[in-house]
């Protein structure tokens, strides 16, 4: 009876440090000046862990006007950082252009012991990456 009852308790407090923090869902990042250009970012990150990326930009006396990039691959977590990663043989083609390799990003949100009225979006910076603008973009999760 007693090793059931410590199995029970062992089993609780397990749970209570199992990750409750849920990654998954979607970032959504827009840049405009009204007239000029108009820059997009959206991210997806699924619970199988895997990822799509997709960049949109139309600027004003571009060559070309309008550029469409996209990325997918996996990702996985530490801690609060996600990496990214791409598999040349199964992520890119014509239109999964983008290398996510060695690219990670910061999940930040508000501590849930942090009881002061300070907003705190919910996003993701990403730190490390092969793409060159991607370093320190925030996407926000929608």
């Amino acid at each position: 009876m007693k090793l059931l009852i410590t199995t029970l308790l062992l089993i609780f407090n397990l749970t209570l440090f199992a990750q409750t923090t849920p990654f998954f869902g979607d970032y959504n990042r827009t840049l405009t000046e009204e007239g000029k250009h108009e820059i997009e970012y959206k991210l997806t990150l699924n619970q199988d862990g895997a990822f799509l990326f997709h960049s949109y930009s139309k600027i004003q006396g571009g060559n070309p006007p309008e550029v469409n990039k996209y990325g997918k691959g996996k990702w996985s977590s530490k801690d609060n950082v996600i990496t990214f990663s791409s598999n040349k043989k199964e992520d890119f083609n014509d239109k999964y252009t983008l290398d996510f390799n060695n690219s990670k990003a910061r999940f930040v949100t508000k501590n849930p012991k942090d009881k002061t009225d300070q907003v705190i979006k919910t996003k993701l910076t990403f730190l490390e990456s092969g793409i060159f603008w991607m370093k320190k973009l925030d996407v926000f999760k929608v």
